[in-house]
């Protein structure tokens, strides 16, 4: 133990204490685990702020909309009568990266969260490859800035209501708009040498006597009528099929005036922002819970918080890791809070205390003795869907008492399919792992046709995977939102992609 004088004594704290606790934090996060972060802005709130800030969707500087406010009584409700408490902290991925702790919180609390958000969060965010390919971190912070100026000026402009209604049908479309495939972002000296390259290959394989050779396409195709060319040209430009549906609209939409289709940009923007948080849901916190811990005993263990601190600290810890079993009536699903933590520490287990089992499922890492960077690595490199398939061990399936059941709609009952063998671990991994895939639980619904010029339909195809069709009520009331945005009568056919036979279709008209 390294014994250093005691940071604090009790709960008071002031914002010298603060800066002192963030640099006994900071020397155990960069020194020892190797983090890497984003320079950090603490800003210390009220309780009613914090809530403000939840019910905007975790937003601080968010756009004003009724739905916030909705929340916003709902959870003061909650924490006024005891039911509910409050997040300790909120942390927006930005460059610096913007940590909101409340001032009701004690000394030990302020550790812990400056621990868990201003270098676990953090650090995340700064290194995890879907994060570096989806957001701009230093854009953040002027683009919220941007839209909720933008929002007051039109709700100045053009009145609450039409601003409402529109940010209404946006909202209701977000899960669709968003762009699953990562922009190629590319320095302009990279695209040159790129050109250069392709251009230099196909210099040096042109023989010009090939063009004289027919091709098959000229043997084969037949030419379009008129009418075929024009729609093929109209497809091009309006680039169908398209999945991002507030894109589309944006741009393409008849009806839809400027400002509103810069105000279906803006929630389009702040859809893709959550996007990757949706994906590392389980790593991020699991990061976040995981750091903390590791600060938390290293301060310790240096001397620099007392034996009550720590039994403060560990009380709130069991809190944020329990997992209710699945009979349990607070039972609301895999805690992303313990299972996260509980994977670190077990690839921890791994590197540095392995088992005969460990060898065999983990050869590449069992007893590398390299603990923080492999689990530095997960962290930059994973998602949840994959960290899941990689590195839950058979150890922690036992630990956790997981176990995979069957359930299919044409029976009355479940089995259980999978229990604790060498085939029940790969399923119920590969079972686990396929409930943090976004692509088997978000509807792959696209814009397949549009018609600009004539009757100004508009076309989606939602393609079933699996048999789950759409429920008929959403799907008809977020429909009708489509509707309203493209200003026309809209469709929807929901298809089965292996047969190609429509199971259902919906139709929408516009609010008049």
């Amino acid at each position: 133990m390294t014994n250093k004088r005691l940071l604090y004594h009790g709960s008071e704290w002031d914002f010298d204490l603060l800066r002192h606790i963030y640099d006994a934090c900071e020397e155990i996060a960069v020194g020892e685990l190797g983090l890497n972060t984003y320079p950090n802005q603490l800003e210390v709130i009220t309780s009613e702020q914090m809530l403000d800030a939840y019910a905007a969707i975790g937003m601080p500087t968010m756009y004003r909309h009724w739905s916030f406010g909705k929340k916003f009584a709902r959870e003061e409700m909650l924490y006024r009568k005891g039911a509910q408490s409050l997040a300790y902290e909120l942390v927006i991925n930005s460059n610096p990266c913007v940590n909101y702790i409340m001032e009701e919180n004690t000394a030990t609390m302020q550790t812990l969260v400056i621990a868990h958000a201003a270098f676990g969060h953090n650090h995340f965010f700064k290194n995890n490859q879907l994060f570096r390919q989806w957001t701009r971190a230093d854009r953040v912070l002027d683009e919220l800035s941007y839209a909720k100026k933008f929002l007051a000026d039109c709700e100045q402009r053009y009145g609450l209501d039409a601003v409402e209604d529109l940010l209404d049908s946006a909202h209701a479309l977000m899960q669709q708009s968003v762009d699953r495939y990562a922009p190629k972002r590319q320095s302009t000296s990279d695209k040159k040498q790129k050109a250069e390259s392709r251009a230099n290959y196909l210099e040096s394989t042109f023989n010009d006597l090939y063009r004289t050779l027919p091709t098959s396409t000229d043997r084969l195709a037949k030419p379009l009528t008129a009418t075929e060319e024009e729609a093929k040209q109209e497809r091009n430009t309006l680039e169908l099929p398209q999945e991002n549906l507030l894109r589309f609209l944006a741009r393409h939409a008849p009806k839809l005036k400027d400002w509103q289709r810069e105000v279906l940009e803006i929630v389009r923007r702040l859809a893709q922002y959550f996007y990757p948080q949706r994906q590392t849901k389980l790593m991020n916190e699991g990061c976040a819970t995981f750091t903390h811990y590791e600060i938390m005993n290293r301060l310790h263990d240096r001397g620099q918080i007392d034996q009550g601190a720590m039994l403060e600290f560990l009380h709130m810890h069991t809190a944020v890791v329990t997992q209710p079993s699945f009979d349990s009536k607070f039972y609301r699903g895999i805690n992303p809070y313990a299972l996260g933590f509980a994977m670190m520490r077990d690839i921890q287990r791994i590197c540095n205390e392995p088992d005969e089992e460990d060898r065999e499922w983990f050869p590449e890492i069992a007893g590398n003795g390299e603990a923080m960077q492999t689990i530095r690595q997960a962290w930059e490199e994973y998602r949840d869907e994959s960290f899941v398939m990689q590195f839950l061990s058979p150890r922690l399936i036992r630990e956790l008492r997981m176990f995979a059941v069957n359930n299919h709609s044409e029976r009355p009952f479940v089995s259980i399919s999978d229990i604790h063998d060498e085939r029940g671990y790969r399923n119920i991994r590969q079972q686990l792992a396929s409930e943090y895939d976004l692509s088997k639980q978000d509807p792959d619904i696209e814009v397949t046709d549009a018609d600009l010029k004539g009757s100004r339909r508009l076309v989606l195809t939602h393609r079933v995977h699996s048999g789950r069709q759409l429920n008929k009520e959403q799907c008809k009331r977020t429909l009708r939102h489509v509707a309203n945005l493209w200003g026309y009568r809209v469709r929807m056919l929901e298809t089965d992609p292996e047969t190609g036979i429509t199971l259902d279709e919906y139709e929408a008209m516009p609010m008049p």
